[in-house]
């Protein structure tokens, strides 16, 4: 039986409150480090004034993302098998942060190409060892949390990593610009240092007893490509959400061409705080709109992301860097929130398009194959990068203009 299935209609489970404490520290701790230790701001500049080349920045959202992505639909029979899912999260817990600290020394250590492939290989373990966090997580919240309080949980973990993003951020925005690397360094380092917070956090969770599972078979690989080649209306879906992309992989090359127009470390302060507010505020309004029509609300954000792309370039190329200054931030605000929404809407169209178990089957699939597309967006970008950072968030703007035309044509799933 999954962990969903063992979630109980509203009823309290042994320790319950005991548990759910700890899964709302332990998790903002982890959103801490998703915030500080993130490929789309702090890890974007850090490239940018190491002199790493702008091809590596290209693929520091894709592996971050599709590395969590990937590894789930192979790793889930291996997560089942353990009889202690407690400790599967704390082992993903524990790596995400051996790697962090690694990417702080690196940062110490090296610049320029050296830096970026040593950050690059660390990212993809860390992204490796979250997605054992997120196999695991979800079955031990689901087996000690009842329904109806997960999303409290998940609600305020998100407000406690965010409201500290924000916190980092007003620091960073009144700190002088002229700081040694080893402040950005530091950084890092705290970031790391919130996994393993949350690791010795979660181990006070009280687990109940598992029976480990053998359900290899059905996670193959053969079993998903049927899935997806029988399911015309999945497919479409799979092309929309490649095609909404645009508001995942343009927030680094938005940092990267404010530092081309001379932001200071008062601007990466900027960016970190328009990032945890956009967390803050996007899913409530996403949330009630997706409801109503979640292909109509993935249209309207992957528009506005296009739009203000193409108004961050014309900025760019026109106004002055003392406009700029704070265009530039605001921009990022604009296409994180039209990201939360994609996000949202996109969750929201999967869950009302299917059932029961094929509503399981169909999000592994559509994981894996996004983990894919990544890579290779990720890796056209690196390729559009050589002609400069405004072709690549023109091009990425093209792709949300087609994925507009793209959810408009999809079929009608909401309630209302």
């Amino acid at each position: 039986m999954t962990a969903d299935e063992n979630e109980s209609g509203g009823t309290s489970l042994p320790h319950e409150e005991h548990n759910a404490r700890r899964f709302i520290w332990s998790n903002g701790f982890q959103n801490i480090g998703d915030q500080i230790v993130a490929p789309k701001t702090v890890l974007t500049w850090l490239f940018t004034s190491a002199g790493v080349p702008a091809a590596f920045t290209s693929f520091l959202v894709p592996i971050r993302e599709s590395g969590s992505m990937l590894p789930q639909f192979a790793l889930g029979p291996w997560v089942t098998s353990k009889s202690s899912r407690k400790g599967v999260w704390i082992l993903g817990s524990v790596g995400q942060a051996i790697c962090a600290a690694l990417i702080a020394v690196s940062a110490l250590l090296f610049d320029g190409t050296a830096l970026g492939i040593s950050v690059l290989i660390l990212l993809a373990g860390l992204a490796l060892f979250r997605a054992i966090c997120s196999i695991a997580g979800k079955d031990v919240q689901g087996r000690t949390i009842s329904k109806g309080h997960c999303g409290m949980i998940t609600g305020r973990a998100t407000a406690l990593g965010g409201g500290f993003t924000l916190a980092v951020g007003l620091i960073l925005f009144f700190l002088p610009n002229d700081l040694p690397q080893w402040v950005m360094v530091a950084l890092l380092a705290l970031g790391a240092s919130t996994w393993a917070l949350a690791a010795l956090v979660f181990a006070g969770i009280r687990e109940p007893e598992y029976e480990p599972e053998d359900n290899a078979t059905a996670h193959g690989f053969g079993h998903m490509w049927e899935l997806v080649k029988g399911d015309r209306d999945l497919q479409k879906f799979l092309v929309v959400r490649s095609l909404m992309l645009v508001t995942a992989l343009s927030t680094p090359f938005i940092v990267v061409l404010a530092q081309e127009q001379g932001t200071d470390l008062a601007g990466l302060g900027a960016f970190i705080i328009a990032s945890g507010g956009a967390a803050l505020l996007g899913g409530r309004v996403s949330g009630w709109w997706s409801d109503k029509s979640s292909k109509s609300t993935m249209a309207w954000a992957a528009a506005t992301a296009s739009v203000v792309l193409v108004l961050l370039v014309l900025s760019a190329r026109l106004a002055p860097e003392s406009v700029n200054a704070w265009v530039m931030p605001l921009g990022f605000f604009a296409v994180n929130l039209a990201h939360t929404t994609v996000r949202v809407s996109r969750k929201t169209y999967l869950v009302d398009m299917a059932d029961g178990d094929r509503r399981t089957l169909i999000t592994g699939a559509s994981n894996t194959v996004m983990g894919i597309m990544l890579l290779v967006v990720g890796a056209v970008n690196s390729v559009i990068a050589v002609l400069g950072t405004q072709a690549v968030l023109l091009f990425l703007a093209v792709l949300g203009v087609c994925g507009v035309f793209g959810a408009r044509n999809l079929k009608e799933v909401s309630a209302s």
